[in-house]
């Protein structure tokens, strides 16, 4: 038979004919681990987050028991399965493994973890919402957190490649309009604990943070993936019942968008260490000396 390798002597035309092969699994899974990045410190970025979950489980292991005792045997499992937590959890673990730094990340994780604290105390202390074992915070949440800080750092980043070519001044139209739209949002949803301390210091915050942009463009890419993804964690811890806002919705929209602006505050004190980063190194080394 006519055999095309045999009879063309060309290295370029044999080269192109090679190209336009059919890619294998192995390569197309090589090439799609090339465009995420991933690296050594990824995998050790997902054993850390698949034993957190592990030491989740076990010391809270009455509400694993819990969520457990819901299937019935009855019915098939894959109808039983609840697919949005398990796209919750599996888009996260792309996002954190995505050129996965242990310097870099590391203090994304400390700022997201106490960050956090201080969100889910201010709102379950004030009974703006409420989860269903009734803590306030329930600790198992916390870790939550720093995990979706590092997603919401790596969706940042990608949302950043698309919009590098849309001008400035349009981002700083959307500051202007979205970011108090929010805060007026917040005041109009807080109002029942507008005495309490903890509200007062987070409007402040929240005032703060809209009237001192510090990069426009990086500030509204980042409400805008904070938001996102804050929106599908919402979605189903409020209609899993997981949590629950005083207003009853299934999300509320502010509870979506604070997911943002919690994102632009934890970018903000980032952006601080960094900062002061080089200025205590430097009294460390002094003080050592």
């Amino acid at each position: 038979m006519f055999n095309v390798r045999q009879t063309i002597k060309s290295p370029c035309m044999e080269t192109n004919l090679k190209k336009s092969a059919p890619y294998t699994y192995y390569e197309i899974a090589q090439e799609m681990l090339g465009k995420l990045r991933w690296t050594r410190t990824s995998y050790y970025m997902l054993s850390g987050f698949l034993l957190l979950l592990f030491l989740i489980g076990y010391v809270w292991w009455p509400l694993v028991d819990e969520y457990l005792s819901y299937f019935n045997r009855d019915y098939p499992i894959w109808k039983q399965i609840d697919w949005l937590l398990v796209g919750n959890f599996a888009f996260m673990s792309v996002m954190i493994m995505t050129n996965a730094n242990i310097r870099a990340d590391l203090p994304i994780v400390v700022i997201g973890m106490f960050g956090g604290l201080a969100i889910e105390g201010w709102g379950t202390q004030t009974e703006l919402w409420t989860y269903y074992t009734s803590e306030r915070p329930p600790l198992w949440i916390i870790p939550a957190w720093p995990i979706a800080s590092l997603s919401i750092d790596r969706l940042y980043r990608l949302i950043k490649l698309w919009a590098s070519r849309l001008p400035d001044k349009l981002f700083d139209v959307i500051h202007w309009t979205a970011l108090p739209a929010f805060f007026g949002l917040m005041v109009y949803f807080v109002s029942p604990t507008a005495g309490k301390s903890l509200t007062i210091a987070s409007l402040i915050l929240c005032a703060f943070l809209t009237l001192s942009p510090d990069d426009t463009r990086a500030t509204v890419l980042t409400f805008t993936a904070g938001s996102g993804l804050g929106y599908f964690l919402e979605l189903w811890g409020t209609t899993r019942e997981c949590w629950t806002y005083y207003t009853q919705h299934t999300p509320p929209l502010f509870a979506v968008l604070a997911h943002g602006m919690a994102a632009v505050a934890f970018w903000r004190a980032l952006k601080l260490y960094h900062l002061f980063k080089p200025k205590i190194a430097t009294l460390f080394k002094k003080t050592s000396g």
